[in-house]
């Protein structure tokens, strides 16, 4: 008999990242079910996307109330948002005054990252790997690494050149940037450069802004938040949770008012004009069948245009500004403070970059069509490698020796966007073929992970050791996600959405546009059928009964 003890500390579950998701698991799997849970986070602090992105006007663009948990009534009724969209810093005060509240930091180790994590059969179980040479093992491995948590970083010929300073909006500085006086240079206008852009202008003694493609954008119309506000709000939160849940993006959005081809176009233009003072994102859902139809999305995108143009005093900046690559709605629309208004300041200026390409960093900038733009200082804002990034870097060997990035190399293919075939145990929260990132995602974490934590309630009550997604269930759901788009406008944008602003990667839609509310109601059926799609193994009584369900379905 051997007394060798195993170096390698078990635990029943380990959950990667601890932003809002893996705070979540760590509460619904140790105080719920009474799981001994250990979660590895590779940033300094917890927060997950809202501890990295610090850059300038880093703020949500969804309102503060709806972008909240709504599981525990005391947080809801102690927490008070003081704007009407919540910006980084005070995100991320919630998001530790949840994590004090919860007590969850005891299980969190910090400043280490999964490098690689491989399932054992023999077992059952999979042994965890990190930077730090610190190790694990458990049961069930929980993804919770987010949608947008790992920048997508180019590749400028001589970048290592230049000789001020670059920063990366997804990789802020976390002491702040200092751009008083300084010469700046920031490329990419998605969602952080739109952000930034204008409050950089206010420091900064010129900023130079290089533009591939115009973005939609609209006013967010931001304020505080008034105390008789908060009170009727913390009033009705159990109201409109539920309306949020029962809605297709998980958050109270203004609704369209009928189809192109059936509404007065002058009430049309006058609700569009409303909205435009101050609705934010439902400025772009006047018209119902805005993201099916062409002829509703030119008309609704026309708008816009003619708002830019209104704004913009110099008539060939805000030519170049006009967005016309793609329907407005199929990328993630972007709320503003003043960003359209930004580039009448004498010291910004604008540069095209769609037909002229950087051709690369100098010691003193950035050079373009042979012409050398000089700066203190470039700020990427190029956003994300989404919804499948972290995973891509994390090296997961299921079973059979099988790697998740050599499975998913002609796009991610998952069973509800919580589980692949081939990976047992193996959970991802707000995963590729999930809604969450056309959703409120705070909505989608809280449902993935009440989702996961019942369904591994029902595995060790079965005593089924073993789990995994069935390639047809897979199979069926990938293709009735890219079914449900494909009657849409979304996959005509080179959007984030496709994988399309990362180079090489597959274009594959990456979200269940099906909404929500049927999004829940397709996985609680699952659940009370038994849960077809997965398979059962090393359980007796329940879990062949399981089986029999899932067979017949």
């Amino acid at each position: 008999m051997s007394n060798t003890i195993d170096p390698i500390p078990t635990y029943d579950v380990v959950v990667i990242g601890a932003g809002f998701a893996g705070i979540y698991l760590v509460h619904k799997l140790r105080d719920d079910l009474g799981l001994d849970v250990k979660v590895f986070e590779r940033g300094a602090g917890i927060g997950g996307t809202w501890y990295w992105n610090r850059y300038p006007g880093a703020r949500c663009d969804l309102e503060s109330d709806s972008y909240s948990l709504s599981f525990n009534d005391e947080i809801e009724q102690e927490w008070n948002w003081t704007e009407r969209y919540a910006s980084q810093p005070e995100i991320l005060r919630y998001v530790n005054f949840v994590a004090d509240k919860l007590d969850v930091r005891g299980n969190i180790e910090l400043n280490t990252t999964v490098t690689g994590a491989v399932f054992d059969e023999g077992t059952d179980t999979w042994t965890v790997t990190t930077d730090t040479g610190a190790s694990a093992r458990a049961r069930y491995l929980v993804s919770a690494t987010g949608i947008l948590s790992v920048p997508s970083m180019p590749t400028f010929e001589g970048m290592d050149t230049f000789a001020g300073e670059i920063y990366h909006t997804g990789d802020w500085p976390h002491e702040g940037v200092d751009f008083t006086g300084k010469r700046v240079a920031v490329i990419g206008t998605g969602s952080s450069g739109i952000q930034s852009i204008p409050v950089i202008a206010e420091e900064a003694a010129s900023v130079t802004v290089f533009q591939r493609t115009a973005t939609f954008t609209v006013p967010a119309a931001n304020r505080p938040m008034t105390e008789n506000e908060r009170k009727a709000t913390k009033r009705s939160y159990k109201q409109l949770r539920e309306q949020m849940r029962r809605s297709q993006v998980g958050v109270l959005l203004e609704p369209g008012i009928g189809n192109f081809a059936d509404v007065d176009l002058r009430v049309v233009r006058g609700e569009l004009e409303r909205r435009w003072r101050g609705a934010g994102m439902s400025t772009s859902m006047v018209l119902s069948d805005n993201l099916r139809s062409i002829e509703a999305n030119n008309y609704t995108s026309q708008f816009v245009r003619d708002k830019i143009n209104e704004i913009v005093d110099d008539p060939a900046v805000a030519k170049m500004l006009e967005p016309h690559d793609y329907p407005i709605g199929t990328k993630r629309l972007p709320i503003d403070t003043n960003y359209y208004d930004t580039f009448n300041r004498d010291h910004v200026s604008l540069v095209s970059i769609r037909d002229t390409p950087i051709e690369r960093f100098s010691p003193a900038g950035i050079v373009v069509d042979g012409r050398e733009h000089e700066f203190d200082a470039i700020v990427l804002a190029t956003g994300f490698d989404a919804a499948t990034g972290a995973l891509d870097r994390i090296q997961f060997e299921g079973v059979d020796g099988r790697l998740m990035k050599d499975e998913w190399a002609e796009g991610a293919k998952s069973y509800l966007g919580l589980a692949s075939p081939g990976f047992p145990n193996f959970f991802t929260v707000t995963g590729p073929g999930s809604p969450a990132i056309l959703t409120n995602v705070i909505g989608s974490i809280e449902h993935h992970v009440e989702w996961i934590a019942d369904y591994i309630s029902y595995l060790r009550a079965a005593g089924i050791t073993r789990t995994e997604a069935t390639p047809e269930a897979t199979e069926r759901w990938t293709t009735h996600v890219a079914e449900l788009a494909a009657m849409t406008l979304y996959p005509t944008a080179a959007s984030w959405y496709m994988g399309a602003n990362v180079p090489g990667k597959p274009r594959v839609f990456l979200a269940y546009i099906g909404g929500l509310h049927n999004y829940r109601d397709r996985c609680e059926k699952i659940a009370t059928d038994g849960y077809p799609g997965f398979t059962h193994d090393g359980g007796t009584g329940l879990a062949a009964r399981a089986e029999a369900v899932a067979a017949e379905v």
